[in-house]
């Protein structure tokens, strides 16, 4: 077992450590105070491949495994954690539109999706369907006059609605008591006649992307811009989010990476009481725990992509345990790094409060640390867990 990055990876880490600081991380902070959504250093980031990571290649991506995407992330996020996370949603939508598109999807949003030129929302959660995702109500019903679905209801929550090109969505085909079963995925254009947008949110965080509720009024979609079969969009969703979890993970890490750095150099430089703050054996053993769980994270992340990139079959146990553990670890170190700054860690000119912003978020969005605990637990309580626990 090696747990060193290969040559290949050290390449994909440093081509995205190159475009984070040259390209993002000057501009974080304007984003985030202005509510700057960054297209065009989003299409930048689709030019270095960033943006069809584990596409198939066939249609222009990268074909990267999540391991190789989650490394690349990590850098991202260690610039702007907010646009790395929209850039990863992406990413997962995208996968989707590619892996089970038709080839009307193919042809008509996939080239433009992997290389940033077009962007892609998810939408999944509704205003009374959050943890509970079988329960979403929008419903696509059969037009008997065509080949058309005719599309009602409502998303919200939807990272850069308003401001992207493609939704990715579930949608009712089934039953109002058809639960997962009767979902199924579509591919559409953002600006189909009926589709509206709602206000941009105002967040605590992740102020770099918009984030607006979407409602959907007889919006006729043809049957082409349908991923899979009718009754499989639930399977597609929640295959997405064992990605999509690794994904967020990557960006916790990345951000903590950043205001570690951040705090080991301010300690060594502030001085009290006549000596650096550094020199100070409980602050040392306080940045000692936030290393060692910043690494933990670290490591558990990768080894869920693994899992995911080797189709194990408790991957999706294994995603939820990295996403539980390096978001809350996350936060914690962005949080402890604040502390360590004092009172300039609360102020603007310094980016660790904008990281602690950005990063609390991570715990509520692709389920909840909660629902990840459930998930674990399922699992560990069913015959045959021995593996996953020795």
């Amino acid at each position: 077992m090696d747990f060193n990055l290969s040559e290949e990876q050290r390449a994909f880490q440093d081509a995205a450590r190159a475009f984070a600081q040259g390209e993002m991380a000057d501009q974080a902070a304007e984003w985030d105070e202005n509510k700057i959504f960054p297209r065009e250093t989003i299409a930048a980031a689709g030019e270095m491949g960033f943006c069809g990571m584990y596409s198939p290649e066939a249609l222009g991506g990268m074909g990267m495994t999540r391991l190789d995407a989650s490394i690349i992330l990590e850098e991202l996020a260690a610039a702007c954690s907010s646009t790395a996370a929209f850039i990863s949603i992406h990413n997962m939508a995208t996968w989707m539109a590619c892996t089970w598109g038709t080839e009307t999807v193919h042809n008509e949003f996939c080239e433009q999706l992997v290389s940033g030129q077009k962007l892609s929302s998810y939408c999944l959660t509704e205003p009374n369907a959050g943890s509970d995702a079988a329960s979403i109500r929008t419903k696509a019903v059969r037009d008997n006059d065509s080949d058309d679905y005719i599309l009602n209801g409502g998303k919200s929550f939807i990272s850069g609605a308003g401001s992207t090109d493609v939704l990715v969505l579930m949608t009712r085909t089934g039953s109002a008591d058809s639960g997962a079963a009767g979902i199924t995925a579509f591919a559409i254009p953002a600006d189909l006649p009926g589709i509206d947008y709602g206000k941009n949110e105002i967040k605590m965080g992740w102020n770099s992307q918009p984030t607006r509720t979407i409602s959907f009024e007889d919006v006729r979609v043809p049957a082409h811009y349908r991923l899979g079969e009718e009754g499989e969009g639930f399977k597609i969703a929640m295959k997405g989010l064992d990605g999509g979890r690794i994904n967020i993970a990557t960006c916790s890490i990345g951000a903590a990476q950043t205001t570690l750095a951040h705090a080991q150099q301010y300690i060594q430089e502030r001085k009290q009481f006549g000596k650096p703050l550094a020199a100070f054996q409980a602050l040392q053993f306080k940045l000692a725990d936030m290393v060692t769980e910043l690494v933990a994270a670290r490591q558990m992340v990768r080894l869920a992509a693994s899992k995911l990139d080797q189709n194990d079959p408790d991957k999706s146990t294994y995603c939820a345990m990295a996403k539980r553990f390096a978001t809350d670890v996350g936060f914690q170190v962005c949080n402890e790094a604040l502390q360590l700054h004092g009172g300039y860690g609360y102020l603007r000119e310094y980016p660790i409060e904008r990281f602690v912003r950005d990063t609390r978020v991570h715990q509520i969005l692709e389920g909840t640390n909660e629902i990840m605990r459930v998930i674990i637990a399922r699992r560990i309580l069913e015959e045959g867990a021995t593996e996953l626990i020795r």
